[in-house]
């Protein structure tokens, strides 16, 4: 597995995960779609950000790591959702996958900016930790696709349409560059 290094700077095709607040940065459902994109040629990175709770501060390690490719796709789950999609209007991805996106809480509500025209969020309908009314805002807001999965806050026993909603993205990420 890739971790972020410098080599992860200026590749053809990049995925950028960003985990959730309590996992790390290779749990079970980065795992399954870093195979997903590597089998579509990207290269993956997943930088840790255990180090702090605070979603700000995630962001801005994000940012701090200066991502770059043709065709860079960002991903993130829960919180990672969260940084992914405030990261954007600084690093401008072709594509932008959200799962779980903890938006729109008290305290970091702030709207995102500079989301890509490709964008999509998958979301459960027993999520108890996040409304699923937030994937619904933020997909309304942006024009996203939005698919609301028979799942909760992990999405983990929705593996098999993760990848195949992410193969999805990928493929046409790589059409539009």
């Amino acid at each position: 597995m890739i971790s972020t290094d410098s080599a992860m700077q200026d590749v053809d095709k990049l995925v950028s995960f960003a985990h959730g607040k309590e996992s790390g940065p290779w749990g079970i459902k980065i795992t399954r779609l870093a195979e997903v994109a590597r089998a579509r040629g990207f290269a993956v990175d997943s930088p840790d950000y255990s180090r702090t709770h605070d979603p700000r501060e995630r962001v801005q390690q994000l940012l701090g790591q200066h991502p770059r490719a043709k065709t860079l796709v960002l991903c993130g789950s829960s919180m990672g959702g969260y940084v992914s999609a405030q990261a954007c209007a600084a690093l401008r991805p072709t594509a932008l996958f959200l799962m779980a996106p903890a938006l729109y809480f008290p305290n970091w509500d702030e709207e995102p900016a500079g989301i890509p025209e490709l964008a999509a969020v998958a979301h459960g309908w027993r999520d108890d930790i996040v409304p699923v009314e937030a994937a619904w805002r933020f997909a309304q807001r942006n024009r996203a696709a939005l698919h609301v999965l028979d799942a909760g806050h992990d999405l983990n026993d929705q593996l098999e349409s993760l990848c195949l909603l992410f193969d999805d993205l990928l493929a046409r990420a790589e059409r539009n560059t």
